[in-house]
């Protein structure tokens, strides 16, 4: 008889309670291409999503295609993406990610996590979102939510978001990958805040290791 994996019918715990409170959980980023989706992930980096979604309209009125940001002012860029924070870096980044992909794929977005990630900008966190969301790519996005929860429900003893991912994807099925992620960012935001977790009202304290316990 196959022995019951702890961890694993934990995971099941945890997904079958988020799909229950967000069964319609998706990306907060507004978006219509894979473009527009890579460029909108690259804003959110230390951003929230409604900054982001503020800033992106013009943005994507203004540069449509990977060559029009590929060869953008850099000092026009900053100044539409400045409220994102690290201007800079990001549009030093888009424009050389952009260039890469003028180059090397057509001007458009790749569909595999070994060519996005080598692109300026790009982690496996934004390739995870851009290939979940675009091109429907299972894959979990390990961001500061995802993390936190990981931790707090036990699914794993890592900080590194690589190694995060890794035990997350041997304990949820590979076609829950996508909407887990976005379940488990909901929840984040929503109720498990980093400081000042909610445990009163959250379904999940009945079963999590560290009810009550705020991040370090």
């Amino acid at each position: 008889m196959k022995a019951i994996n702890p961890l694993r019918s934990q995971a099941n715990r945890v997904r079958r309670a988020l799909e229950k409170l967000y069964p319609d959980a998706h990306c907060a980023l507004h978006f219509r291409t894979p473009l527009e989706l890579l460029i909108a992930t690259i804003l959110s980096a230390q951003c929230t999503d409604q900054r982001v979604n503020m800033v992106t309209p013009a943005l994507f009125a203004r540069y449509p295609t990977a060559h029009d940001y590929a060869t953008a002012d850099p000092k026009e860029l900053e100044r539409m993406i400045q409220s994102t924070g690290f201007f800079r870096n990001k549009t030093r980044n888009i424009i050389q990610c952009c260039r890469q992909m003028v180059e090397h794929h057509g001007g458009e977005v790749p569909r595999t996590m070994a060519e996005l990630v080598v692109l300026p900008g790009v982690g496996r966190k934004t390739a995870n979102v851009i290939l979940g969301n675009a091109f429907g790519v299972p894959g979990i996005p390990v961001d500061t939510h995802v993390t936190r929860l990981s931790q707090r429900m036990g699914l794993t003893v890592h900080t590194d978001a690589v190694k995060i991912e890794s035990d997350l994807m041997e304990l949820v099925p590979k076609k829950d990958w996508t909407m887990f992620g976005h379940q488990m960012i909901f929840h984040g935001r929503q109720v498990c805040h980093a400081r000042k977790p909610d445990c009163v009202s959250c379904t999940l304290a009945s079963f999590c290791p560290k009810k009550g316990v705020a991040a370090p």
